[in-house]
């Protein structure tokens, strides 16, 4: 079913949410382009010691994710909430839980060395997130979701 046989009218939340993910999709995007540029962390290959270079892997593999799967998700839910579109609530629980996902692991991380910029700068969004999952779900219907 498509977003015209449901109530056109996007409510404030759905409107905010849209908002987010398009602030979070540009930041994510800063972010990456920041530290691939500057190399503010230094890249796998040029370390000598094993957990530096386990760690550094570990963040190049959080940015090569978030470029392929989070920053398209985000364009997407930005995108596809504006317009109540089915495929636009998809995306946006789809990031949520990457969201969730994410920063858990990062914020374990931080629990034993230190707060990370990154974990500071996206953890609004995971809290966003968490409250975004059921306020999507009630709303379903708005975006032509039957179930």
């Amino acid at each position: 079913m498509t977003s015209a046989a449901t109530d056109t009218h996007r409510s404030m939340g759905v409107t905010f949410l849209a908002l987010v993910n398009a602030a979070a999709f540009i930041i994510t995007l800063l972010f990456w382009g920041l530290v691939f540029v500057r190399q503010l962390v230094p890249l796998p290959g040029n370390l000598t010691v094993v957990a530096e270079r386990a760690t550094a892997a570990v963040t190049y593999g959080f940015m090569i994710g978030d470029i392929l799967y989070s920053a398209p998700l985000l364009f997407a839910a930005a995108l596809g909430l504006r317009r109540l579109a089915s495929w636009g609530w998809m995306a946006a629980q789809m990031v949520n839980a990457l969201w969730i996902y994410s920063m858990t692991v990062i914020l374990f991380r931080d629990a034993y060395t230190k707060l990370s910029p990154g974990g500071l700068l996206f953890m609004p969004f995971a809290a966003i997130s968490v409250w975004a999952i059921p306020y999507l779900w009630v709303r379903r219907r708005r975006f032509g979701i039957d179930t």
